[in-house]
């Protein structure tokens, strides 16, 4: 390929950058609005096709990326923020930490697109590799796109053997997708905004922190209700 088709090539990407930066940069509370919109959009307006209920009772974690934007122009790439939140013992949920995600990959599409994007975590392990850094899907614990109807069994052939399990929603469309090599951090300025700026992320899902707002509050509540039916 000539130089000049790269520099056509890399600025059509370039073009995108501005409005994927746009549409991913919701504030904090509004991130928290969002994600329980899409929880109940995604387990309740298709039961057949959502998530499957016994999935969702052996779940760790769960993360929720409202409006994840995804650019391409032959390169593509991608940027979301959502938050995350861990089950207790006890069937209780705690409070989320804000996350950002970010990928990249060569492609062929051409345009913007939003997905939300919902992770179920059955192991602890990738959550703690968010905690202490930079996680990989794929890389720092197997991820697999997720089974789709009211029970595992019937969705799948048994063999479930992933840590995680990926699901994506656009334009109406409701299905597991694979988001290999999608690298998941620690939002820790949405964080300082929410919790203050003294709270980590391990103190914020062991409950150390005060003064919650109503909107995360009803995050961590619909996880419990959707997690226990």
């Amino acid at each position: 390929m000539s130089p000049r088709f790269h520099r056509l090539l890399a600025l059509g990407l370039l073009a995108f950058v501005p409005s994927m930066a746009a549409q991913a940069a919701d504030p904090p509370l509004e991130q928290a609005r969002n994600a329980v919109r899409v929880l109940d959009e995604m387990i309740n307006d298709a039961p057949d096709k959502s998530i499957p209920s016994d999935l969702l009772k052996k779940a760790y974690a769960i993360a929720v990326i409202p409006g994840m934007v995804r650019a391409g122009f032959v390169f593509s790439g991608g940027k979301g923020e959502g938050l995350i939140a861990i089950k207790g013992r006890d069937g209780t949920w705690s409070n989320p930490n804000f996350i950002s995600t970010a990928s990249a990959g060569v492609g062929f599409q051409i345009g913007i697109q939003s997905n939300d994007v919902i992770l179920v975590f059955l192991t602890d392990r990738g959550v703690n590799k968010i905690i202490d850094g930079q996680f990989t899907l794929g890389a720092d614990a197997s991820a697999a796109a997720g089974p789709v109807g009211r029970s595992v069994s019937a969705a799948t052939n048994g063999n479930m053997n992933a840590e995680i399990y990926t699901y994506s929603r656009s334009k109406g469309l409701f299905a597991g997708v694979a988001l290999q090599g999608a690298r998941i951090s620690i939002d820790d300025d949405s964080n300082a905004a929410v919790y203050g700026s003294d709270k980590t992320p391990r103190r914020i899902f062991e409950g150390g922190v005060t003064n919650v707002p109503p909107e995360v509050i009803n995050f961590r509540d619909k996880l419990e209700e959707y997690t226990q039916k």
